[in-house]
């Protein structure tokens, strides 16, 4: 790994090493004539070597920052874990692990002769039913008459109310199966039923084979829905007078440090962690989350604060002594360069006696003196000492290549 990163610097070396001896190629030993101070012009195969990146200043909020870790999660409204309510043997998988479901879709399908107990049991107190209420209503009538003895209306009575409970708690558990009562009472009976899911989601576990025995216990499934997914983190003790609802997070996916995230607190717990002495602090996230799974670790920082501050990131700043520098894109620096670079009103003439056009896509950088302010996660905060146009480009990588190649060639036009 080092001699690759050693061969790269080289290459990149030798390339601007080339540029300096082309310029002092086409420059007079007696009428030596040098470009503009502290700007330095790189041609296009010079900026692909070090993968030049221009780009503008950044507001972010580096003050009163809290760093913090945690992991990706989803409320536990929307994670599941599928069961049998009662237990049967599986006939049928209707879905495979990360398979995309909907609420309500068939995961599976249980066979059990118990299934055929339960609706017998419901089509015969269902039956029973009407004819103990019309015995009911009229032992009802001839006691309220005084026709009837007391205690053949009271044991009516019971017996109805006694059949009429266990026909609402059998109706329950087939409507738990999702099994129609209403077709058992006309004598449809199912020895299966199904198994849906009760939520959108995506299926984390599948738990079972066909033929296996399940009972109430087990779990079948395990479905999450993703699109609700936030960023659970965890703030120490000390850091948590400082988090509020509301405030703004960055945070990176330890798989994709490259892709930062945003979002804000929506709600800070109430009591500390046993072991670590810390809080969690959930957070919802404001982009699209297609890709991200619970669980993956996530690494990031709360603002405690709004107060945004012009920034950049630390390879686009340079020091050289007790001073920090940046370097801008100038045109009117390029311009001048070229000027130094003629003779009267001709271009100077390349070996084969034509117009030298390999600087067509070159670019100067003027370097500027700034003051770096507070420091956080990469970016440093950039204060200006002159004025800068607003849409200015600057380079926000390889500035010490740059500083590099300009006091390079500074050294040799003393020479």
């Amino acid at each position: 790994m080092k001699t690759k990163i050693f061969i790269a610097l080289l290459a990149v070396a030798t390339l601007l090493s080339c540029n300096s001896t082309k310029q002092n190629k086409h420059q007079g030993e007696e009428h030596e004539e040098h470009g503009p101070e502290g700007v330095v012009v790189l041609n296009e195969q010079q900026q692909k070597a070090l993968n030049l990146k221009l780009g503008n200043f950044q507001m972010r909020n580096l003050t009163s920052v809290v760093k913090t870790n945690g992991q990706l999660e989803v409320p536990p409204a929307n994670s599941a874990d599928i069961t049998a309510v009662i237990g049967g043997n599986v006939k049928q998988i209707r879905v495979f692990h990360g398979d995309k479901v909907k609420e309500g879709q068939l995961l599976a399908v249980l066979e059990h002769p118990d299934y055929i107990v339960l609706q017998e049991n419901f089509s015969e107190i269902a039956n029973r039913l009407e004819y103990l209420e019309k015995e009911y209503e009229r032992q009802k009538e001839l006691f309220e008459n005084k026709i009837g003895a007391g205690k053949v209306y009271q044991q009516a009575k019971a017996e109805y109310k006694t059949a009429k409970a266990k026909y609402e708690g059998l109706k329950s558990r087939l409507q738990l199966l999702h099994l129609s009562p209403e077709k058992v009472i006309e004598g449809k009976i199912s020895n299966t039923v199904n198994i849906l899911s009760p939520i959108n989601g995506y299926v984390n576990e599948v738990n079972i084979k066909v033929g296996t025995y399940v009972d109430a216990r087990d779990k079948l499934f395990a479905i999450t829905d993703n699109s609700t997914i936030h960023a659970d983190f965890m703030v120490y003790e000390k850091d948590v007078h400082l988090v509020k609802e509301g405030q703004k997070v960055h945070f990176t996916v330890s798989n994709r440090p490259e892709k930062e995230y945003t979002g804000y607190v929506f709600a800070i717990g109430k009591e500390f962690e046993a072991n670590s002495r810390a809080v969690h602090i959930h957070a919802k996230i404001n982009e699209q989350v297609s890709g991200l799974i619970p669980g993956m670790y996530i690494s990031g920082h709360l603002h405690a604060d709004e107060k945004y501050t012009r920034a950049l990131p630390k390879e686009a700043i340079v020091t050289e002594g007790t001073k920090s520098y940046i370097f801008i894109y100038d045109e009117i620096a390029l311009s001048k360069q070229h000027e130094h670079t003629t003779h009267g009103d001709d271009e100077i003439k390349n070996e084969h006696g034509g117009h030298d056009n390999e600087d067509a896509h070159s670019k100067a950088f003027r370097m500027v003196e700034v003051i770096p302010g507070q420091k956080d996660d990469g970016y440093t905060e950039i204060h200006l000492i002159d004025s800068l146009p607003e849409n200015v480009q600057i380079v926000m990588n390889a500035a010490y290549y740059l500083l590099a190649d300009m006091k390079k060639e500074e050294t040799e036009h003393e020479h």
